[in-house]
C-alpha cells in the first residue's frame, strides 16, 4: 500500500459525520470531503489531466482539489494568489500544466464549470508539452527564493511522512481544531495545517485570507487573526515570525482577553528568537519555533510544550534526520524532495545540504545561526551572521523588520522598519541602543536608517514567507548607509572607552 493509499485509509477511518473542513461559507464532514475529492479525481482521470495547477483562495474547495489530485495520481501545482502574473505564467510553463482549476473570471478561456465544496470553479485545459519530472512526483511547490522567478521543488509521497511525523509529535496536545492562517499553497500550511490535522481526525478551519487578517503575502491585521482564533475556538495555528510579533504587540497594546482554547502556535519560515517567544507567551500566545525547508517537505524540527528550548528550533521530528557537518552546515535526511524542476542533476543525496549554519546541543535541540551565504565579514575580519543581530533588534516592540548589512565594512549597519506607522526615530534609536548593549562590539549596529518601504513581497523586498530579499534591500539603501567619505571605527572607540548612541542616517 502506498503512502497516499494509507493516508486516505486513515481519513476513511474517521466517523463520516465528524466535521473535517470549515470555510467562510461552506463546511464539509469527513464523508463529504472524501466524496467530493473522489468525484473531482474522477473528472481529472476522465479528462486525462497530467498536471493540475490550482489558483484558488483559502477554503474547502482548495483542500478538495489538493486531495483529488493526490487521489488521481495527478501532479499538483498549487499557485499562490499573491504570485504576479509573470510568476504564474512561469510556473505554468515550467511544470507543463495542462489544466488549471480556478475561480471563474469574466475573460476566462472556455472551461468546464464545476461545483466543488459549494463553490463554482472553472477547469480550463491548456496545450502544454510534457515536462520531465522525477519519477514519483506528486506535487510541485514553488519556493519564493531570493530572485524574481520561483524555483519548483518536486515532492513525492514523502510529504505524507512529514505529516505523520507531525501528527505523532503533536498527539499529546490532542488538538481538535486547527485554524489556517497562512495561504494554503505555502507548503508549511499544506503539510502541517491540512494533512497532519486530517490524519488524526481534527477539524481544519480554513477561512478566506482576509478573515484571518492576511492580504496577499505581506499585509497582516493582527486583530482579525485574534478574532478568528477566538470565534473558531482554535486550538492550534501556524504563523510567520512577523505575524507573531505583530499579534503579540497588538494583544499587549489592547490588553486582549485570553484565548482559552489555544494550545499551540507554531512559528516557522525564519528565525524567531527567545525574547520574541517570551513576549508572545507572556501575552497568552503559546508560541513554539520550528525549522524546515521545502526541499525536505517542510518541518524537520520543532519545539513542543514537553520538549522546549526557546531560542532553538527544537528537536528532530520522527520522520526526519538532521546533523551538522564539520563546516557548521545543517544537513537533513529522511523525507527529501525528488529534485528541482527542470534540473536533472539535483536528485537528492542521502543528506541534503541546507545552506544553513547551526549546531545541535547536548540535549538534541537544533540551533540555527543563519544562512551560510549571508555571513558578513567585516573589514576587521570578524564573521557575523546577520540573522543573529536582526533577532536582537526585532526583540524590541518598536522594530517590526530589520536587515543587517556591512560585508567588507568596518562596522555593521541596519535598515529598520517600525512596528507602528507613527513610530518615531527616537524609539528606533533606543531599540538599537538596547540591542547593542546585548551584543559584542564587532556585532553592534553603528549606523541605521528607516527603510523606504516595508519589506514586502509586493514591493520586491521580501519572499512570500517573509524572508527579506537582502540584495534588493541593500541596493535600495547601501548608498545612504555606507557613504564613500564615511570612516567609522567603533571597535577603536570602544577600546579607548568612548561611546556614542546609535544614530539614524539622514535620507
Amino acid at each position: 500500500m502506498s503512502a497516499a493509499e494509507r493516508f486516505f485509509a486513515r481519513l476513511r477511518a474517521h466517523p463520516p459525520h465528524d466535521p473535517a473542513v470549515q470555510g467562510s461559507r461552506h463546511a464539509l464532514s469527513y464523508g463529504a470531503l472524501l466524496d467530493q475529492a473522489d468525484a473531482l479525481a474522477e473528472v481529472l482521470t476522465r479528462s486525462d489531466v497530467r498536471t493540475l495547477a490550482t489558483l484558488l483562495p483559502n477554503g474547502p474547495a482548495w483542500i478538495v482539489a489538493d486531495l483529488a489530485a493526490l487521489r488521481a495520481g495527478v501532479v499538483s501545482v498549487p499557485l499562490p494568489l499573491f504570485f504576479t502574473a509573470e510568476q504564474q505564467a512561469h510556473a505554468l510553463r515550467a511544470t507543463g500544466a495542462d489544466a488549471v482549476l480556478a475561480t471563474p473570471a469574466p475573460s476566462a478561456a472556455p472551461a468546464e464549470s464545476l461545483t466543488v465544496a459549494g463553490e463554482r470553479l472553472a477547469l480550463s485545459r491548456r496545450i502544454a508539452a510534457v515536462v520531465p519530472m522525477p519519477r514519483g512526483t506528486r506535487k510541485v511547490t514553488f519556493t519564493s527564493g531570493s530572485t524574481g522567478q520561483p524555483k519548483g521543488v518536486c515532492l513525492g509521497e514523502a510529504m505524507l511522512s512529514v505529516a505523520d511525523g507531525l501528527a505523532e509529535s503533536l498527539a499529546p496536545l490532542a488538538v481538535r481544531r486547527h485554524l489556517c492562517a497562512l495561504p494554503l499553497p505555502l507548503l508549511l500550511e499544506n503539510i502541517a495545517g491540512v494533512y497532519a490535522p486530517l490524519a488524526v481526525g481534527a477539524k481544519v478551519v480554513v477561512p478566506l485570507g482576509e478573515r484571518v487578517g492576511l492580504r496577499g503575502s505581506s499585509t497582516f491585521n493582527a486583530a482579525a487573526l485574534d478574532a478568528a482564533a477566538r470565534n473558531h475556538r482554535a486550538e492550534s495555528t501556524i504563523v510567520l515570525p512577523q505575524m507573531l510579533r505583530a499579534w503579540s504587540s497588538w494583544r499587549a497594546a489592547v490588553r486582549a482577553a485570553p484565548l482559552p482554547a489555544l494550545k499551540f502556535v507554531a512559528v516557522g519560515g525564519a528565525h524567531v528568537g527567545a525574547s520574541v517567544l517570551a513576549q508572545a507567551r507572556l501575552g497568552g500566545l503559546p508560541a513554539y519555533e520550528g525549522y524546515g525547508l521545502s526541499e525536505a517537505a517542510s518541518v524537520q524540527t520543532l519545539n513542543l510544550p514537553h520538549a522546549d528550548r526557546p531560542g532553538s528550533a527544537g528537536r528532530v521530528l520522527p520522520h526526519a534526520r538532521v546533523r551538522v557537518d564539520s563546516d557548521g552546515q545543517i544537513r537533513v535526511g529522511g523525507a527529501l524532495m525528488l529534485g528541482y524542476l527542470g534540473d536533472a542533476g539535483t536528485a537528492s543525496p542521502a543528506w541534503w545540504a541546507t545552506g544553513d549554519l547551526g549546531r545541535i546541543d547536548a540535549d538534541g535541540f537544533l540551533h540555527v545561526d543563519g544562512r551560510r551565504r549571508n555571513v558578513l565579514i567585516t573589514s576587521f575580519g570578524r564573521n557575523v551572521s546577520p540573522e543573529w543581530v536582526e533577532s536582537e533588534l526585532q526583540a524590541s516592540p518598536a522594530i517590526a523588520q530589520a536587515v543587517v548589512l556591512g560585508d567588507g565594512q568596518p562596522a555593521l549597519a541596519a535598515v529598520l522598519w517600525p512596528a507602528r506607522a507613527d513610530g518615531g526615530d527616537d524609539e528606533l534609536a533606543e531599540a538599537v541602543e538596547r540591542a547593542n548593549a546585548r551584543l559584542p562590539d564587532y556585532a553592534r549596529i553603528n549606523r541605521w536608517l528607516r527603510g523606504r518601504a516595508p519589506f514586502s513581497a509586493a514591493g520586491g523586498m521580501a519572499t512570500a514567507n517573509g524572508r527579506p530579499r537582502r540584495e534588493a534591500i541593500a541596493r535600495q539603501h547601501a548608498e545612504a548607509l555606507f557613504p564613500q567619505d564615511t570612516v567609522d571605527i567603533p571597535v577603536m572607540e570602544k577600546q579607548h572607552g568612548l561611546s556614542r548612541p546609535a544614530a539614524g542616517v539622514d535620507r
